[in-house]
């Protein structure tokens, strides 16, 4: 377990677990008071995952990242953990995993994780991590960073966290840099529902995004899974918006529905800026999934 390198501002208990939190939100900082209380609430409806859909999922994400980083020796540090699913599903391969997040998933995260005794729960943001630099083997943060107002700022200070010749691995929002104009235009077409629907109550938010889950998304999926049915239209698949989600369970697509449309701060960059927000933070060998989720990418601490 990796000390803090200062005192909690306060305890809080979720049942009977007590956990530390960093958070003030009197302070201003990297950070949108508006998308961290719509993820509490995301995370509060969607902490149910199965363990085949967290490895599925988790395999997607972690696909690029050498074997020699995750280890019975490695200490690890999960920045915007939610409800914890991640951590889920790195904690049996490592020695520690620390998760921290500023919403209230925290509360989701201490209680679903309380059976690994080698992770521990904090509540904390990119402008508070309470531990020392050059201190974790392995940092990661998946769909978060482009939630906060300056994620180039934000990368920097979960590669600042990470051990020299440690790897920090970030799943970003893509600009969809790679899809063609018609692509473009549909995702360009649902932003307009995005602006709309993040700004409803979270209890009327919800059900509309249920509702957009079956009208917007299950159409592209069950194309995708028609098309997968027959080996000459397969290579078509690519061309479906939302064909990520072919092999992905309902659940899963109503909770990235809400993701999509229910928060109010979201930014997408291309393969190029990420690339060089990433050598600016210090990192070399930077490699990229040619896979989706897009774009999710790792790199060395030089």
């Amino acid at each position: 377990m990796i000390k803090y390198n200062k005192e909690p501002l306060s305890t809080v208990k979720s049942s009977e677990i007590e956990f530390a939190s960093f958070i003030n939100k009197e302070k201003n900082g990297n950070i949108d008071w508006s998308t961290v209380n719509s993820f509490g609430e995301e995370w509060s409806k969607f902490n149910a995952f199965s363990e085949v859909e967290i490895k599925m999922i988790g395999d997607e994400y972690f696909d690029i990242v050498p074997d020699h980083v995750i280890t019975s020796n490695s200490n690890v540090l999960d920045v915007g953990c939610g409800s914890g699913r991640w951590i889920r599903y790195i904690a049996s391969k490592v020695k520690f995993v620390e998760g921290i997040d500023p919403s209230h998933s925290v509360f989701h995260a201490v209680q679903y994780l309380s059976d690994n005794k080698n992770v521990r729960i904090t509540q904390a943001d990119v402008d508070t991590i309470p531990f020392d630099d050059n201190s974790f083997d392995f940092v990661y943060s998946l769909g978060v960073l482009h939630h906060l107002p300056d994620t180039a700022s934000a990368i920097i200070k979960c590669v600042n966290k990470t051990k020299k010749n440690g790897y920090f691995l970030v799943y970003l929002y893509y600009d969809l840099d790679n899809r063609n104009a018609l692509y473009k235009m549909i995702f360009n077409l649902s932003s307009l529902i995005r602006f709309t629907v993040s700004k409803l109550p979270s209890y009327l938010k919800k059900i509309i995004c249920d509702f957009l889950a079956i009208l917007l998304y299950m159409p592209f999926v069950f194309t995708s899974r028609i098309l997968n049915k027959f080996s000459m239209l397969r290579k078509f698949i690519h061309y479906v918006p939302l064909s990520y989600y072919i092999d992905k369970s309902f659940y899963i697509i109503r909770n990235d529905c809400l993701d999509r449309f229910g928060t109010p701060l979201e930014n997408r960059f291309s393969k190029n800026e990420i690339q060089e927000m990433l050598k600016s933070a210090g990192l070399i060998d930077i490699v990229f999934s040619d896979r989706s989720p897009y774009w999710h990418a790792i790199g060395r601490k030089k």
